[in-house]
């Protein structure tokens, strides 16, 4: 069982880690919006990097839903052209997973995560056979001219409940202050 709270919380962490790490520059604007309930079949783009946090209570994926579109890997790769898209992009959903995992490490102990990986969409179906007891699919708008999707899967192997202060104000991280 997964409480209302626990989901509540995870949806937070998540929209909070995505704003502060799915820029390339300052000025970038993300919104993130969380859609309606619908199946893995109408999810868009021919591709997933695909990331996970797991504990001995849990394993949340992390699921990015990206094409190489021109706008797209224009975004991601500004300052690293000679870098593939998926490569570039898969660091930035590091990020996001890496901030995601110091903020669930409040509420759980023993907490690990993967390295990103891509698989294709058709592999959508087969979540069905981790039995996730929540999903929760997202839309994610940088700048008006990038459009991404992520789905988070949580599968609990006991019972899951925490409480996120959804009111904290974000602190910054990964700046160096010299002297």
């Amino acid at each position: 069982m997964i409480s209302e709270q626990a989901k509540q919380g995870v949806n937070h962490i998540f929209t909070k880690a995505v704003k502060a790490n799915l820029v390339v520059e300052h000025s970038d604007c993300v919104e993130v919006a969380q859609l309606p309930d619908a199946g893995f079949s109408d999810l868009p783009g021919k591709n997933m990097v695909v990331l996970t946090i797991s504990s001995y209570l849990f394993r949340l994926l992390i699921i990015f839903h990206v094409d190489a579109d021109r706008s797209t890997e224009a975004h991601f790769t500004k300052f690293q052209p000679e870098r593939s898209f998926h490569e570039v992009f898969g660091e930035f959903g590091n990020l996001c997973v890496g901030a995601m995992n110091r903020d669930m490490g409040n509420h759980f102990l023993h907490l690990g995560m993967s390295t990103p990986y891509v698989l294709e969409s058709r592999s959508l179906p087969f979540l069905n056979e981790l039995k996730p007891g929540y999903i929760a699919r997202h839309q994610i708008g940088i700048n008006n001219d990038v459009s991404l999707h992520a789905t988070l899967c949580l599968c609990a192997y006991a019972p899951i409940d925490f409480r996120v202060d959804m009111s904290a104000v974000e602190e910054e991280t990964g700046t160096i202050e010299l002297f």
